[in-house]
């Protein structure tokens, strides 16, 4: 029987938490989208303004998988958020119950945060996510699209007078 821990990150875990991302990012086939330092993450999570928070999942004592996640906030609630910007967990160390135990870590973390509700974005193409999310009780929300502005359209119109 393993032993699974779940902990904040603490600044002594920024190498860890990026190394896990790095993992992430070859694993989404976007490696090439990661301009993240160290630092940077370090600055994020553990700096003056504090943009994002960390979990680890720890298996036997060995790093196993993660979560990076924020508040949001719904003005129809009235009520705070989280967004989970990423989850992971080592392939590995898959099959242990180590994502759901994340999850349900950040859940009851909202709940005692006063959160209303826990989002998150899927690749289309991720389908044993998308199977994992549905057998938690997720659905997709039916009728909304993502969209995103970055790049040289972000700096066009934060320049616009």
């Amino acid at each position: 029987m393993s032993n699974l821990r779940i902990e904040k990150a603490g600044p002594e875990h920024v190498a860890l938490v990026f190394a896990l991302l790095l993992e992430l990012a070859a694993y989404e086939r976007l490696s090439d989208s990661v301009f993240l330092t160290e630092d940077l993450l370090r600055e994020n999570l553990f700096g003056s303004r504090r943009v994002a928070e960390a979990l680890l999942a720890w298996d036997d004592g060995q790093p196993a998988g993660f979560a990076v996640f924020y508040h949001n906030y719904s003005t129809f609630l009235g009520r705070p958020g989280i967004y989970l910007e990423d989850v992971f967990v080592k392939p590995e160390f898959r099959g242990k119950g180590i994502g759901r135990s994340l999850l349900s870590h950040l859940a009851r973390l909202g709940a005692e945060r006063g959160c209303k509700r826990l989002e998150w974005s899927v690749l289309n193409w991720n389908e044993t996510a998308i199977r994992f999310y549905e057998s938690l009780g997720a659905k997709p929300k039916e009728g909304w699209t993502v969209y995103q502005l970055g790049g040289d359209a972000l700096d066009k119109l934060a320049n616009e007078s």
